[in-house]
């Protein structure tokens, strides 16, 4: 099958130009109608570009949904010294795989999208935060942006406009609690990544004590589409909602899984049985994670009717996230699949709240004995009690993210636990 599988429901505005090598170059971009929009921004001034991404209903691709527009409206109107557009490249949800997609394939997209950004905050200033491991995307950027400070679009005076903006490409060492916005500011200004207590808000105090805006690479990299098109072109997509379209990553037990841009909105039953292929023959579907790890499990009947866009996936008993959805089948021992997840947290954990410190780490042993056929079914109420301390009560929310998973499951898969604290035999093998 080539790369990229591109099926017929799909519609391709952030993922135009994916598989083709001459789309990470300055010119293979410029043929796409690239730095269009960054030319029209330079006319149109800063308010009438926020004006125009509230006008698209354009909201943070990153996890959080919040209307792109309206937070960078909340930066300063006056400008008392440096402004900072962050951009969050460390992309490390489990099961998430479509920032690195946008910045191997289409650089330029994201280098466009800062640019507009940082014209619209009035920011000095763009940071790229990159994911450590990233390291062909990583490259593939850097050389992105040394074309564009070469073609006069970034760096000082750009395009005789008067407007000045530097942009460096930074990259992280590999700490998923980097992807938490204070984190990566305190990361970006050399200390321990480590998230900060809010408020003051990025907008007031953020990178190096100065007004900053943190948006996702899939955020930014719709904004030259919506600024060449308008606002009410994006929206012939999606929900009134929820509008526009999405890059959703499907993975696990599929035929097809990869990356999908469909508009917010799209069925889950269509997207796992039309768009990836559905499944092996023999096997049903029994559960699915539709927003990344640290989002609730939802059951095989609660994907009946969800319609992925914010609102749909919340009202079927979840979150969207950032979209990354992870298939189970018939297959699947529910509590491996958890207790992989939470370990996985209790590893990227800070530390610095005590809370997120010891309760992933007892929620991983207590899982693990479960797994192991050693559980009673205290445990059950004591992973729950844990999960219920570990909420809303830190700085940042993995602590939260951990605690989700171990009660969504145990509430609607109770019997695959009893099964293992019982009989010691677990339902599912993968």
């Amino acid at each position: 099958m080539a790369y990229p599988y591109v099926h017929e429901k799909e519609v391709q505005i952030v993922s135009r130009g994916w598989g083709k090598p001459r789309t990470r170059t300055i010119d293979g971009w410029r043929e796409l109608d690239g730095y269009v929009g960054f030319r029209k921004a330079l006319e149109m001034g800063r308010a009438a570009v926020i004006e125009e991404v509230k006008k698209s209903g354009l909201r943070g691709r990153g996890g959080a949904g919040f209307p792109t527009g309206l937070k960078w409206s909340f930066m300063p109107k006056e400008k008392r010294g440096p402004h900072y557009l962050c951009c969050n490249a460390d992309e490390s949800e489990p099961g998430t795989f479509k920032d690195r997609e946008l910045l191997r394939w289409t650089p330029h997209q994201l280098v466009e999208g800062c640019l507009i950004g940082a014209l619209a905050i009035q920011a000095d200033h763009v940071y790229i935060y990159c994911r450590g491991e990233f390291f062909e995307a990583n490259q593939v950027l850097a050389r992105a942006v040394e074309e564009a400070y070469a073609a006069g679009l970034a760096g000082a005076n750009i395009l005789g406009s008067g407007v000045s903006i530097d942009v460096t490409v930074h990259q992280g060492a590999g700490a998923y609690i980097c992807g938490e916005e204070t984190a990566l500011m305190s990361s970006l200004e050399g200390r321990r990544g480590l998230p900060r207590v809010k408020p003051p808000f990025p907008a007031a105090v953020g990178a190096f004590g100065r007004p900053t805006t943190i948006n996702n690479v899939e955020t930014l990299c719709a904004i030259p589409h919506i600024v060449r098109n308008g606002g009410e072109w994006y929206r012939q997509w999606g929900t009134e909602k929820s509008p526009g379209t999405k890059l959703f990553c499907v993975s696990g037990h599929v035929r097809r899984p990869g990356n999908y841009e469909l508009p917010l909105g799209f069925p889950m039953n269509e997207l796992i049985y039309d768009v990836c292929g559905g499944f092996e023959e023999g096997r049903k579907l029994k559960a699915v994670i539709p927003g990344g790890a640290s989002v609730p499990i939802l059951s095989a009947d609660e994907c009946l009717a969800c319609c992925l866009d914010y609102e749909g996936v919340q009202k079927s008993g979840s979150m969207l996230g950032c979209a990354s959805v992870i298939v189970m089948d018939d297959r699947t021992n529910i509590v491996k699949q958890v207790r992989r997840m939470v370990e996985f947290f209790a590893h990227e954990s800070c530390g610095q709240c005590t809370p997120c410190r010891e309760g992933t780490t007892w929620l991983s042993r207590i899982l693990r004995r479960i797994e192991g056929g050693k559980g009673t079914e205290e445990d059950l109420e004591t992973l729950l009690a844990l999960g219920t301390q570990m909420t809303a009560t830190t700085i940042c929310v993995l602590s939260d993210s951990a605690a989700v998973p171990v009660a969504s499951s145990i509430q609607k898969f109770r019997d695959d636990y009893l099964a293992l604290i019982r009989r010691g035999e677990a339902v599912g093998v993968v």
